[in-house]
């Protein structure tokens, strides 16, 4: 089979592999559709482990079922998470499913940039839906990013009528922008510095969006009664924005880090501006349970999330350098979906 091999962001190369042979209780997916995620194209994060095969956001359908598995038949249309708990430890018996080491160290084999992966037997257990007949693969791949977004705004407990500023408007801001507007957000301010991105944040459910060298502060109070944001949701790792939601939150609000930074990125927080009588709240999530995995495909399904939109590029294996090309510019794309088994007879626009 076909897999599209990392080296580093500008250099990843379809490459041959063997398919996976699957063993009991596994699953061989045929992957129709795979997101190309901002963490894709973190290249101090991912180079540390090249060469491998990327690709979390899959959709696709059954090839062949291992022994015991009794869930699922060939030709089922299917999802798949590929990092899930094991659901017996400390950390998931308290709730907190992504601290989990098994999460930490399940994936696919190889990864969703391939014609083929295997699913091992516990994410087939308890990372594996079934794709509702409404939604379209490429529709069905947002259950991973998405699935994120809602365990998000669980944690910020996130609630009607509340003021949100969305520092970035990529495809992670976009989706919370429109869980948000979903969810019954009071206002919804973004923010970005790609005018391409600030009108897509309009489109997407902000009330306004503007360029990140504007005074978000003023913005905020002209749209929020003279208040500030109850809840900011960084999706950038931009040092500034990070600053930047530490001077925008209201006092009882909370400031929920949704991006990673790069390693030696640093701010200096004061206790008594930020926490003491201010009663601000700081937290972070990272990644999905497969609740939340759940629920995004049946927000997907219920039209309350219409993503379709937001897929701007879909490209076959070959084109996959064009795709992390597009996705690391980070000024002309929204999602980019690669179709491992899509025509092969492209032209290539690197060089645009």
């Amino acid at each position: 089979m076909r897999v599209a091999m990392y080296y580093n962001n500008k250099d990843i190369r379809i490459e041959d592999m063997p398919v996976p042979q699957i063993g009991p209780e596994e699953i061989l997916m045929k992957v129709e559709a795979s997101g190309i995620c901002g963490s894709d194209v973190l290249e101090w994060y991912r180079i540390k482990k090249a060469p491998l095969v990327l690709g979390h956001e899959v959709a696709g359908r059954v090839e062949k079922v291992g022994k015991g598995v009794k869930k699922f038949k060939i030709g089922d249309r299917i999802v798949s998470s590929h990092h899930v708990p094991c659901n017996t430890c400390f950390y998931c018996l308290s709730g907190h499913h992504t601290a989990c080491n098994t999460l930490r160290n399940t994936n696919f084999d190889p990864g969703g940039f391939s014609e083929y992966i295997r699913l091992p037997s516990i994410n087939v257990d308890r990372g594996t839906f079934i794709i509702p007949d409404e939604l379209s693969y490429e529709e069905a791949t947002f259950h991973e990013p998405l699935g994120c977004v809602v365990r998000a705004h669980r944690i910020a407990r996130l609630r009607p009528g509340q003021c949100v500023l969305v520092l970035g408007s990529g495809i992670a801001g976009l989706l919370n922008i429109h869980l948000a507007r979903a969810s019954g957000a009071g206002r919804i301010l973004a923010v970005d510095i790609v005018p391409y991105r600030i009108n897509a944040a309009e489109k997407f459910g902000a009330d306004k969006a503007v360029s990140a060298s504007e005074d978000i502060n003023d913005c905020l109070r002209n749209m929020n009664s003279g208040r500030l944001a109850d809840i900011v949701i960084v999706c950038t790792g931009a040092k500034q924005a990070q600053i930047q939601a530490l001077k925008s939150v209201e006092r009882g609000g909370t400031v929920l880090f949704f991006a990673p930074t790069k390693p030696d990125v640093k701010i200096p927080i004061s206790i008594n501006d930020v926490f003491f009588r201010n009663d601000i709240t700081l937290s972070t999530s990272y990644g999905a349970g497969p609740y939340d995995s759940w629920l995004a495909l049946e927000l997907i399904r219920s039209s309350l999330i219409n993503i379709k939109e937001m897929v701007t590029h879909r490209l076959p294996l070959e084109e996959i350098s064009y795709g992390f090309k597009l996705v690391a510019r980070a000024r002309d794309s929204i999602k980019v979906i690669i179709e491992p088994h899509g025509n092969k007879n492209f032209t290539s626009r690197l060089e645009e």
